[in-house]
């Protein structure tokens, strides 16, 4: 499985989103988009992570930047994830995890010696021309957010 990196193209997509939508990555081209990758709704690390998000969504607007989180969770878990925690990114679901796999995230993990596939935790910061401008994995949650918010700005300053 390749793991695309910082310069090459990002796999598009096209997805069911929380509230019944459909996110693409290819009609975002012309603007830069944040995309979080993140193992389960609902769970201390993962639930951090799209509050600090939202709390920060309106510095990504000003910058003309979407932000949209995903993972293998369904859109109904989605949309109680969004509704409990006052969400206000864009929820992705990839429940056949192509788009995971394609971009290298769907990875064997380990948890008390206990092997299993799961989500690593990873962002990306995509150009307006579809490019990966900056790629982060095995994120650490706190002040993630306000490190991408920085490679962000230098992105589009």
């Amino acid at each position: 499985m390749t793991r695309p990196d910082e310069g090459d193209s990002a796999p598009d997509f096209t997805l069911p989103t929380d509230g019944g939508g459909t996110f693409s990555l290819s009609a975002q081209r012309g603007r830069p988009v944040v995309l979080f990758f993140y193992p389960k709704d609902d769970t201390s690390g993962c639930t951090a992570e799209a509050i600090d998000f939202t709390a920060a969504k309106d510095a990504f607007d000003r910058l003309g930047i979407a932000v949209a989180g995903m993972s293998p969770d369904p859109v109904r878990k989605h949309d109680r994830f969004r509704d409990k925690h006052g969400l206000g990114v864009t929820l992705i679901s990839d429940e056949g995890k192509q788009t995971l796999e394609a971009y290298g995230v769907w990875t064997q993990k380990s948890m008390y010696g206990r092997k299993y596939m799961g989500v690593e935790r990873s962002t990306f910061l995509i150009g307006a021309d579809g490019r990966i401008a900056r790629a982060w994995r095995k994120v650490s949650v706190p002040g993630h957010v306000d490190d991408v918010l920085e490679a962000a700005r230098k992105l589009v300053g």
